[in-house]
């Protein structure tokens, strides 16, 4: 029995049929098993748009073949009396307490919102009537932002091949469609997500481990630099190690861990507002025509110099997708964007913003716990132009001009859009670096100019990070560790799991 790896050209809309007739005509063998190894689109052509596939084939008749070898994440596991809180259940949260229970540890996770089926229900009533849940929103709940997001499954991170298989095995063995394991953009839609996560939980509970809902981190009890107990609003609970996941719209917690000792800096983040257009736009500028057999919706990443000091680029990208009102805190205003597995709503949409360092932002030299101050003046601002979570609105067009002549705009968006004048409200160095991106933009993507603005995007990225060892471990303790979007060091879904678990292997290899 031999192995074999090979590379297929095929149609978008390929079958099975096709690729077995491929396989067998290029290999000269007709007994065979195979499976995908690594998919990908390739549309720089776009007469000829088709799928790259490389393909590990199986058979007898393969003689001198290679050797296929899979490796995977050695988890070291051994009986062990330690006592492990995770805060947070996001991927940074959920991995790492799933590594360290696989590792033999006793952990809790605390999350200060609700499981998944009652935080979905508070969002659908939430987009409704305008009703705010603090507990339950598309930050805060079981799953982290993440679940409710487009599920994106690619990330830039290197040296995490082990991690993210380990990640990607972990979704479908919770139900997550296997095309994640080749696919090179793989997502998993929001609606799979929350199936998902309820999945990984009940893994999480056969394990042993105990999950802690509605229950937030209020303060913890640090003696010789070691966290002895986490305080929460359900009480006081022991703590050997303490792994904080809080993502990075925790403003209260952030403040509370610098408060006791906690060690922050800031540094460069982003941020902007949400594009949105018609997906049939966005299909014609990628593919040339406004359907393809065999594809859900096209894509885009877009980045521009802009004015040579501030980078301009879209990110998390939503084919197919909605605005969604991302609100972390009752009296602010943020969006974002989510999808559903299928990708076929009538919209596309991807934050547009600009990186910045908070002093530039501030005008002087600000302290971690003043850059939060100021990013949550900026979000409440955006409230108060409405006082409510209606989204202020404008045409790219009229955002390049700076001046409103469309009123009349179609969007995804579930609380309404109001006309508003974007570039008074952002600050003014995002604005011409947003101006010269969109600008870019338009002269890359035919049409791009016809889309529209909606309100404020402030959640790309944190600007505040963690000071920490590689393994997360805060400076100056000995065991509290800060992982995921929340320590500044990760960004998505796949990057945060990764930095979780390397955490946790990393304790788990430490403590004998």
């Amino acid at each position: 029995m031999g192995f074999k790896t090979i590379s297929l050209k095929v149609p978008t809309d390929y079958s099975t049929e096709l690729l077995r007739k491929k396989i067998s005509r290029q290999l000269l063998i007709k007994d065979f098993t195979f499976h995908i190894e690594s998919k990908s689109l390739d549309a720089r052509n776009k007469r000829n748009i088709f799928w790259f596939l490389k393909i590990v084939v199986k058979s007898n008749e393969i003689k001198y073949g290679e050797h296929y070898q899979y490796e995977v994440l050695d988890i070291p596991y051994k009986k062990r009396k330690q006592q492990i809180v995770v805060v947070g259940s996001g991927p940074a949260g959920f991995f790492a307490a799933y590594v360290l229970q696989k590792a033999g540890f006793n952990v809790t996770i605390i999350e200060r919102g609700s499981e998944v089926s009652k935080r979905s229900s508070s969002i659908r009533k939430f987009e409704k009537n305008g009703v705010f849940d603090p507990q339950n929103n598309y930050s805060f709940g079981e799953g982290g932002a993440g679940t409710f997001s487009d599920g994106k499954l690619t990330s830039r991170s290197k040296r995490i091949s082990l991690e993210k298989k380990f990640i990607l095995s972990s979704y479908v063995e919770a139900g997550a469609p296997e095309e994640i394991l080749y696919m090179t953009h793989p997502h998993l839609g929001t609606d799979n997500l929350r199936k998902i996560v309820k999945n990984l939980r009940d893994s999480f509970h056969e394990l042993g481990g105990k999950f802690l809902f509605e229950t937030l981190l209020e303060s913890v009890v640090v003696k010789n630099s070691k966290v002895k107990e986490a305080v929460t609003t359900n009480g006081i609970l022991p703590a050997d190690a303490l792994f904080l996941a809080t993502g990075h719209s925790a403003y209260e917690t952030f403040r509370m861990l610098i408060k006791n000792g906690v060690q922050f800096r800031t540094k460069n983040f982003a941020i902007g507002s949400r594009m949105e257009h018609p997906q049939e736009i966005i299909n014609k500028a990628q593919w040339g025509r406004p359907t393809l057999p065999g594809l859900k919706a096209a894509e885009y990443r877009l980045t521009s110099t802009a004015d040579g000091k501030h980078q301009v680029f879209s990110f998390c990208m939503c084919p197919g997708g909605i605005v969604v009102p991302a609100a972390a805190y009752e009296n602010t205003n943020i969006v974002n964007g989510m999808s559903y597995y299928k990708r076929n709503g009538k919209f596309a949409n991807a934050a547009c913003v600009a990186g910045i360092h908070p002093d530039e932002l501030a005008g002087k030299t600000v302290s971690p716990m003043e850059a939060l101050d100021q990013l949550q003046k900026l979000e409440e601002q955006f409230f108060d132009f409405s006082s409510g979570y209606t989204a202020p609105a404008v045409s790219i067009n009229d955002f390049l001009k700076q001046k409103i002549s469309v009123n009349d705009l179609n969007t995804s968006y579930p609380l309404g859009i109001q006309t508003a004048p974007l570039w008074e409200m952002l600050p003014k160095v995002v604005v011409n670096s947003m101006q010269e991106g969109l600008f870019d933009f338009s002269r890359k993507m035919r049409g791009f100019e016809t889309g529209n603005l909606l309100g404020f995007e402030s959640k790309t990225s944190s600007p505040i990070q963690v000071i920490r060892e590689k393994n997360g471990l805060c400076e100056g303790f000995k065991n509290l560790y800060m992982i995921g979007e929340g320590s500044g060091y990760a960004g998505g879904i796949i990057s945060s799991a990764a930095d979780g678990i390397k955490a946790a292997m990393g304790y788990a290899n430490k403590i004998n």
